[in-house]
């Protein structure tokens, strides 16, 4: 007895002091922790780490929210606007938040900064016109954002620019009338991007030369159908192309990729694109599109020929077996004939012949995943040496013809310009038959040919003047020339006479004939 009266106060003595300091330690963990551990919010549910407040009508989320929560749900309230402080507590272990089917119109600068870690963030089925720059800037490590069902018309190529990680882009059902190429080119592409869904928007055309530089395994993840879509042949051949691919974006959803022919749906009757033939295009503007792809390849008689393998595998684990055309395996540092396979699937061809045309294959085989996929490519080999003599020769050709045209032009104008005229010749003709007229005849003689006047020669006139023969002719006599002083005269009718006895006939004749001199008595 004494025994334990003496003992048990020491124990109580020795207890009493640790159960204050637990109890003092209890209270200040819940006073410092308190929202870190928490308690679940009334108007949510809560497991371990999973935070559902759906279908509360909230229009604020609740302040005592459990600090180290993974997975917070929003969806189904009247939250509308997304700003610095739209979250009461920083959730640095938040990896997915989903706040669709809410009110939300605008989303600010700094309204995930209290989230960096997020992965996924549902914004779909909500009222936001546009997506402004760097509203997704502190999301380093998103993967997956969805923003599909909202009234998206514009898009900022710099919104996605911080997203280095992200995986998948939902944007269907907005009102989107371009397709967004800045996803893949310029400043701001996501390299990692391998889905991008744009269905059900407003699109009418695709860059389609644009797109032929896009990766392979990034195209496969690409969903198109529900816009839209003018009809068009490049178009068409893309979709087609796809569809013989086995593309899981066109061959799941082949019944929602039509097409108009005029940019007024309305009175036009929509047209199946993955239906071949539908569009009546010829086979040389399906080639041209199937070579702007880069699935048919040209090459040439000796020249060395590169082939890509865009396969949506491809990476550092991936090793390429290449098929030719006589089903022969071509692998990587294996050289059979003029053919040989770089470590990053390439196929180089050196010096092509005339036979090595036909379909290549090339298989992509991921080790870690255990994927394959096969890639279809079709080479044509021309022979540019017969090419370049034909071309040569229809050049000569051509240059003949040419210049016998050429030629045959200046003898024509030669002939024109530079044969004498006729008349020319008919003048000069009668002007020697004149001179000769005035040589033989001994009474008449013309006058100078200097006196004669130019509109009298075109005229045809010829003027024939009577001299005397003696310088004793009086004035005012006409008609009659006194030859000698005892004669009488001699009227003009005996001169003519007498000269035509002396003179040639002909050529008193050619000279008289056109305007005969009359004397008066």
């Amino acid at each position: 007895m004494s025994v334990r009266s003496h003992t048990l106060p020491t124990l109580l003595g020795a207890v009493r002091p640790g159960c204050r300091e637990l109890l003092c330690l209890l209270v200040i963990t819940l006073a410092v922790s308190r929202g870190t551990s928490g308690v679940c919010p009334t108007a949510c549910i809560c497991a371990t780490d999973i935070v559902s407040c759906t279908n509360r009508n909230l229009s604020k989320v609740p302040d005592n929210l459990f600090r180290l929560i993974k997975r917070l749900d929003l969806s189904y309230n009247q939250i509308g606007l997304l700003d610095s402080e739209w979250l009461p507590v920083s959730l640095l272990q938040l990896n997915t938040l989903s706040i669709r089917h809410n009110n939300i119109t605008n989303v600010s600068m700094g309204s995930f900064a209290t989230t960096p870690n997020l992965k996924c963030l549902d914004l779909s089925s909500n009222k936001l016109e546009s997506v402004s720059s760097s509203v997704f800037h502190e999301l380093k490590v998103l993967e997956v954002l969805l923003l599909y069902s909202n009234h998206i018309s514009c898009l900022d190529p710099s919104a996605f620019g911080g997203l280095s990680q992200l995986q998948k882009l939902y944007l269907s059902g907005n009102f989107l009338t371009q397709f967004p190429m800045d996803l893949y080119f310029g400043r701001y592409k996501l390299a990692e991007l391998m889905f991008l869904d744009v269905s059900y928007n407003q699109i009418p055309s695709l860059p389609i030369h644009q797109l032929s530089r896009v990766p392979g395994k990034q195209l496969r993840g690409l969903y198109l159908h529900g816009n839209p879509f003018v009809c068009d042949c490049s178009l068409y051949s893309l979709l087609i192309f796809w569809y013989h691919r086995h593309f899981s974006s066109v061959m799941d959803f082949k019944n929602d990729f039509t097409c108009h022919m005029g940019p007024d749906s309305r009175h036009s009757h929509p047209l199946l694109l993955t239906q071949e033939g539908v569009m009546n295009c010829s086979d040389s503007i399906i080639n041209s599109s199937f070579h702007v792809l880069g699935f048919i390849h040209e090459a040439h008689v000796g020249e060395r020929l590169i082939v890509n393998c865009d396969s949506q595998i491809g990476n550092g684990n991936t090793d390429f077996i290449w098929v030719s055309p006589d089903n022969r395996l071509l692998e990587p540092n294996k050289e059979l004939g003029n053919f040989q396979v770089l470590y990053n699937g390439s196929l180089v061809i050196e010096s092509p012949r005339l036979e090595d045309a036909g379909v290549y294959s090339c298989i992509a085989i991921n080790r870690q995943r255990l994927l394959n996929e096969t890639v279809d490519i079709t080479i044509h080999v021309n022979n540019f040496t017969v090419n370049r003599s034909h071309a040569h020769e229809a050049f000569n050709t051509a240059f003949t013809t040419l210049a016998a045209c050429v030629a045959s032009i200046v003898l024509v104008l030669l002939y024109l310009y530079l044969t004498p005229c006729p008349c020319n010749c008919k003048t000069k003709r009668q002007k020697t038959m004149l001179n000769q007229s005035n040589v033989h005849s001994s009474i008449l003689s013309p006058g100078p040919a200097s006196d004669n006047s130019a509109e009298e020669r075109r005229a045809g006139k010829r003027v024939v003047f009577l001299e005397p023969l003696k310088e004793t002719a009086a004035a005012g006599q006409n008609g009659k020339v006194r030859l000698f002083p005892s004669d009488t005269g001699i009227n003009a009718e005996g001169i003519l006479k007498s000269a035509r006895v002396k003179s040639d006939s002909d050529s008193v004749n050619s000279v008289f004939s056109d305007t005969p001199f009359v004397a008066s008595s």
